[in-house]
């Protein structure tokens, strides 16, 4: 077990995907994240757009474009069509009243805002409602049709500002098609069509703190991490912190992130932690051994190792770290936490701390962890050091950095509430 556990703490709850409402912007930009509402002025000038643009981005088949007559277009194109590889993204109409009663009547909740609560009033929505958001010039609502033509989810423009080149993005999926990548394909669709077809310049992605599954999307559509708002939607459960992110015309790939990767060792599996490794989690972090020699949250409990979780996935996200569970092969049993953080990817170095639990110390389950995930860092990711840190008094951790093949380099000076720590190093030739 290591010393440099305490920075690994945050807090939330997953919950699934559905519009919030971000706080007002004086700029409004384009946003990807869950239903909730649309809000907030645009300013209407000549429709046009650039031609100059079309050849700034990939951007995939579409029908419709808006005329290049003018220099800056109003509204969005209105039969606007973008097809994808599954997917073809169309505004709602009259053909659609018997699928959208359907899902009225199911109780399912992904439709854009403003859908009524009740079928008496899906022709009406279907007819008006739905298009009032491009009669103001402010966006365009989209169903996501697959190649059957059935609607499996929605994904929309809002709070579109022609005057400062912003724009927002909002979209949810069918539960019964959800953990298939559809949303982040649309998103990529329809953000390719923005920066194709129109002058607009930026767009931002919203989403919960604790919503993994947002902040999943918005990092494979290529969206950047740019801030956190500090209880900025209240939902049933109290206030939520709102992720910021944002997608540039310029902007190019995403950054890297490691996977989520299951490896395997002798005696052990290596996988991404779940919600059933809370428990276990909890009990090693409340250990009094691994009290007294980490920085690990005083009184740790359940709430504490569910947030951590979270954040190891929040921290992987955002290309910084990724964390592994170690169970026992034969039995299935929870033996310890690996988790990288502090990732270089300029430099490819980083930073791996673990948890033993109690009942799997002296078997030398952590230090075969630690070096199963060295290898695949190295060897599949490029990496030139990992390093780890000890206290000084944590005799037992030390074992482990020495046995799996780590270097002894000095001791940092109280670099843990006063406490001095050793670091270790590893690098690709330690281990030929």
């Amino acid at each position: 077990m290591d010393s440099s556990s305490a920075d690994r703490m945050a807090s939330g709850s997953f919950h699934s995907s559905a519009w919030v409402e971000p706080p007002p912007r004086t700029m409004p930009s384009v946003s990807c994240f869950c239903w909730s509402s649309m809000r907030g002025p645009c300013l209407s000038l000549p429709r046009c757009i650039v031609p100059s643009l079309l050849s700034m981005r990939p951007y995939p088949r579409f029908r419709g474009q808006t005329s290049p007559l003018c220099s800056l277009p109003s509204v969005f194109d209105p039969d606007v069509s973008i097809a994808t590889d599954r997917l073809t993204l169309r505004p709602f109409g009259p053909q659609d009243e018997a699928r959208v009663r359907t899902i009225m009547q199911s109780g399912v909740r992904f439709l854009p805002p403003g859908a009524p609560s009740e079928p008496s009033g899906v022709r009406q929505w279907l007819r008006n409602g739905v298009h009032e958001p491009h009669r103001a010039g402010q966006g365009v609502h989209l169903a996501m049709t697959d190649a059957d033509g059935l609607i499996v989810g929605a994904v929309s423009l809002f709070k579109t500002s022609w005057t400062a080149g912003t724009t927002e993005v909002g979209y949810a999926v069918h539960p019964l098609h959800r953990n298939r990548g559809l949303a982040t394909e649309a998103v990529r669709a329809l953000t390719a069509w923005v920066f194709a077809t129109t002058p607009l310049r930026r767009i931002d992605l919203t989403a919960s703190l604790d919503n993994l599954a947002s902040l999943s999307v918005a990092r494979k559509a290529g969206f950047t991490w740019e801030g956190v708002l500090r209880d900025a939607v209240l939902e049933e459960d109290g206030p939520h912190d709102l992720v910021v992110l944002g997608l540039l015309r310029e902007d190019g790939p995403p950054a890297p992130l490691l996977p989520r990767k299951r490896l395997r060792t002798p005696r052990l599996l290596l996988r991404p932690p779940t919600e059933q490794d809370v428990p276990d989690l909890a009990a090693t972090g409340s250990d009094p051994f691994t009290q007294a020699m980490t920085g690990i949250p005083r009184g740790y409990t359940e709430p504490h190792a569910r947030a951590f979780i979270e954040h190891t996935e929040r921290m992987r996200l955002r290309g910084q770290g990724a964390a592994w569970t170690a169970e026992e092969l034969a039995s299935g049993r929870f033996a310890a936490n690996v988790d990288l953080r502090d990732l270089d990817w300029n430099n490819r170095t980083a930073e791996v701390g673990y948890m033993t639990a109690p009942w799997a110390r002296g078997r030398g389950y952590a230090g075969e962890a630690v070096l199963a995930i060295a290898r695949w860092l190295f060897e599949r990711h490029g990496f030139r050091r990992l390093q780890l840190r000890a206290s000084v008094a944590n005799t037992a951790s030390q074992r482990v950095a020495e046995k799996a093949g780590f270097v002894r380099e000095g001791v940092a000076r109280a670099s843990l509430g006063g406490d001095d720590l050793i670091v270790y190093s590893l690098l690709p030739s330690d281990l030929h």
